[in-house]
């Protein structure tokens, strides 16, 4: 059984600490993706998890062994990097069967598993081409291609997608994803682009200045975020924050710095009469109406046809975005009252930026 578990994991380089301890376990099978800022310690932890970089406290397992010590070859994992790093001078058929090679299987056996993936991946045409012949996509097929054929335990993948065009990177995405539920083999992967991590992940570990922010299924973060943090950088557009204080005589109250006044549900929030706070409001649950109670003025409009999203402020310079199902008629410079869905609100205490959801 190909289940990682990471236990305290720490990294440090001189005096200077990357990551900071963390715990998660990824089950056999599943697809877990590491997301967060540039600089946030993802891709230092999966090269630590591959044996590239060594670890400077905690454990890292596979299945049952811990394989701190373990080189990274006789891991059982396979690597897919952002650059590809094809050999120039080998074919599509000499870089997929290389590995192989180098760990003396069968030639017979190089050869079919070779053909196989190929043929699954759509690059079977491609085998006797060289890497300077194929399109970035091409050689992307060639790179998961060769990890492939390795038949490894767990699949890492670091940033993958980052030198694609956006339509390829679409395209790209969905192909991972069907390779993973052909396999069926637990994957980590690594990508700094939360709308990747939304539709590929079975699991996503939200990371920030190499501490574990919150991990669990995408829909459980979107929908229930922990802290301000991963309430921001999960969902696109980005949600709307909005601070201000609870009434000191109706804790139900919000006195918003805005100058605005709303309602909080009740019993949904564990927020206490006269606190800080900052309320989150996602594009999507923000929507015009003429007795709303929050107030902006409309700085931009963009349409989409299908879709539109008005982008201003409020009366207090905060930004907002709201995203209109259909077309709009509202023009930049207008001013807009708000109507926000009481079912779809977040609360947050200002001075920890934890949840205030009860």
């Amino acid at each position: 059984m190909a289940k990682l578990d990471l236990r305290g994991v720490r990294k440090s380089y001189g005096t200077v600490e990357v990551i900071k301890g963390i715990d998660l376990t990824v089950d056999h099978g599943e697809f877990c993706v590491f997301v967060g800022p540039s600089g946030c310690g993802k891709s230092t932890l999966l090269r630590m998890i591959a044996g590239l970089e060594s670890i400077t406290g905690g454990e890292v397992a596979i299945g049952e062994e811990v394989v701190n010590a373990i080189p990274a070859a006789d891991r059982g994992l396979a690597m897919v990097f952002q650059s590809y790093a094809l050999y120039p001078h080998m074919t599509v058929r000499q870089n997929l069967s290389f590995g192989l090679e180098n760990i003396q299987t069968p030639k017979p056996q190089i050869r079919e598993k070779v053909e196989a993936v190929a043929k699954m991946l759509q690059i079977d045409m491609l085998l006797d081409r060289r890497p300077k012949d194929l399109s970035g996509g091409q050689r992307q097929r060639v790179a998961i291609g060769r990890a492939v054929v390795r038949e490894p335990n767990i699949f890492l993948f670091d940033e993958p997608l980052s030198n694609l065009d956006a339509e390829l990177r679409v395209d790209m995405r969905g192909e991972i994803a069907a390779l993973h539920k052909r396999l069926g083999n637990t994957m980590v992967y690594v990508t700094h682009d939360q709308v990747e991590a939304m539709t590929m992940a079975d699991k996503i570990a939200v990371l920030r200045l190499g501490e574990l922010e919150q991990f669990g299924r995408p829909l459980d973060l979107f929908n229930n975020p922990a802290n301000l943090f991963v309430a921001g950088f999960i969902g696109s557009p980005k949600m709307n924050f909005l601070q201000g204080r609870t009434d000191a005589d109706d804790r139900n109250r919000l006195i918003l710095d805005t100058g605005d006044t709303i309602d909080l549900p009740e019993g949904r929030f564990t927020q206490a009469p006269g606190q800080t706070v900052t309320l989150g409001l996602r594009p999507t649950e923000l929507q015009p109406d003429p007795d709303g109670a929050l107030h902006a003025h409309v700085g931009a409009v963009e349409q989409l046809g299908s879709e539109s999203y008005l982008y201003g402020t409020f009366q207090n310079e905060t930004p907002v975005t709201v995203h209109n199902p259909g077309q709009t008629t509202i023009r930049p410079g207008d001013k807009v009252a708000l109507t926000a869905k009481s079912t779809a609100m977040h609360l947050f205490d200002t001075e920890t930026g934890l949840t205030l959801r009860g």
